[in-house]
This record gives structure tokens, sequence and C-alpha cells, in this order.
């Protein structure tokens, strides 16, 4: 019963991505003749032909209703300036995104487990914890924008732009994975700071394990937990921040095919990477609920 309304309220969130995305789209200035015209010849004739091969003058809940039957059937439509299949334009961008995204979450995840647990002194928590609010007070524009100026125009170790080979990787992967480092090692060490207070800590130390022993063997893996429930967020977050981020350092990717769809006002691109984005976000949200039950049988009880 809790896997079923698990998936239920996943299912609830993606309509709720759709319908938010195209409402809002239905919302923007021009209409949806003008953004697949653009720049090329406007006559009577031509916006005939388009509106009847779009079928755009079908009332509006109609196109709503068509638009999600269609989703629903793995059908993203067309896009207006590119004229292919929106599937094509996403599969084409998708795995640069993906790895960017990926070698971004291990090396935040790594980060805060080396911060959490170094940083147990007084004055190297002070430190960090300034650090860390920073770090998750910058935007990561700026981030990459620094990073930027200081490594590759100045002491260029790192190219520009561009999304070739692995030292193009390097700064948008630390630009992205420096915010997230700075909430998972909160989360860390509040996590550990509880952990060494629990009857089992006690146990440990009596039986003559030291300090760091005792941390990273058994105080860290209660401390972990907190974390699985942030896995979706952490996701959601790296996904969002990296079409920003493909755009700070031209590399290539869903951010600058959702830039050029937002700019040119691109519906069906737009409503797919919104779509898929939410559709990642609830498939690692969900995975993480299921792990926390196999982690923690206690939250396996339904409620009375």
């Amino acid at each position: 019963m809790i896997v079923l309304r698990r998936l239920a309220t996943g299912l609830v969130v993606l309509w709720a991505a759709a319908t938010a995305a195209y409402l809002a789209l239905l919302a923007a200035p021009g209409t949806t003749v003008d953004s697949i015209i653009g720049d090329g010849a406007d006559t009577p004739l031509i916006r005939e032909q388009i509106i009847s091969e779009w079928n755009l003058d079908r009332p509006a809940v109609v196109q709503y209703l068509d638009y999600l039957w269609r989703f629903v059937h793995g059908d993203l439509g067309r896009s207006y300036l590119l004229q292919r299949p929106v599937r094509d334009v996403i599969g084409d961008q998708i795995g640069p995104t993906l790895t960017l995204a990926v070698v971004a979450a291990l090396l935040g995840v790594v980060l805060a487990l080396v911060l959490a647990v170094t940083t147990r002194r007084p004055w190297s928590r002070r430190a960090s914890s300034t650090v860390e609010l920073v770090l998750v007070s910058t935007p990561s524009f700026l981030i990459g924008i620094v990073l930027l100026s200081v490594f590759s125009f100045r002491l260029g170790w790192f190219p520009v732009s561009g999304g070739q080979g692995l030292a193009s990787l390097v700064l948008p992967a630390i630009t992205l994975a420096l915010p997230v480092a700075g909430v998972l090692t909160q989360v860390l060490r509040d996590g550990l700071d509880r952990a060494l207070e629990e009857p089992f800590v006690v146990t440990a130390r009596a039986r003559g394990l030291g300090e760091r022993a005792v941390l990273v063997r058994h105080a860290l893996r209660h401390a972990l937990l907190p974390v699985v429930t942030l896995t979706g967020w952490l996701f959601g977050v790296l996904l969002g921040g990296a079409v920003i981020v493909e755009t700070v350092f031209g590399r290539p990717g869903l951010g600058q095919v959702t830039l050029q769809a937002v700019t040119t006002e691109d519906m069906p691109v737009v409503l797919a990477v919104v779509v898929f984005s939410a559709f990642v976000y609830v498939v690692i949200n969900t995975l993480a609920d299921l792990a926390y039950l196999l982690i923690d049988p206690r939250l396996r009880r339904e409620p009375a």
C-alpha cells in the first residue's frame, strides 16, 4: 500500500508539472503560429496552412487533452524550430547533461563526506560552516564565472567552453557540486552529532574502539539515512542547475536546447524538457523513499 501511494503521488507530480508548463506557455506573449513562422515569410495562406497542419483551430481544452494523451503514449511532438521529433532533439543532448549531473552528484557527496568527518573540532567546524553558507547562498552561474575567470582565463588550466574531453567537464562539475556539498555537509554533520549521542556509540567505545573508528564505522552509517531522503532533491537541483551551467560554459546538452527553445517559444521542446526533469525527479525520489523503507523497517508499518 505504501508503494502504491508513492507511485500515485509520482503520477500526480508528473501531471502537475506537465499542466503547469502548458498553461505557462499558453500565457506567454505571442501565438503558436508566430512561434512556428519565426523570421520566415508571413502571409495569410501560410498561417492557414500552419493552423491546419498543427491542428491549432481546435479549442484549447481539446489541444491540452491531446497533448496529455500523446505524452502518455510517448509522443513528445515535433519541434517548431527544428522540424524534428522532440524525442530526437532531447535524445541527442541528454547524454552530456546526465554525465554532468552524475559526476557533480558523486563529487558533491564525496566532498560532503570528507568535510563532515574531518571538521569535528570547533574551529574547523566554524570555518567549514561559513564556507558552506557562502556556497549555498551563491548562485551557480556566479560560481561558474569565478571558476572560469581564475582557472580558464587567468591560469589556462581548463578550456573556456565546449564539451570535448575530461578537462571540459571539471569546472562545470565543480560548479554544480559545491552548493550541493554545502547542503549535504550540514545534514551529515547534524546526523553525526545525533548518532554520537546514541547508546550504540557508548557500547562501541566500551569495546575499545577509537574515536575515528566509532565515527566512520558506526555513526556515519546512521548519519547517512537523512541523505537518502535528499536524493530526489539532489538530482532535481543538479538537472535544473545543469541548464544554467551548460550555458555559462558553452557545453552541449539540455541547457542549450532549453535556452534556444524558450527564446524561440518552441513549445513542444520546452514542455518535453519540463516533463523529463519532473520524471527524473519523481523516479529518483520514489526509489529513495523505497530505499528508506528497506533501511528503516519501522517506516513499513501502516499508521493505525
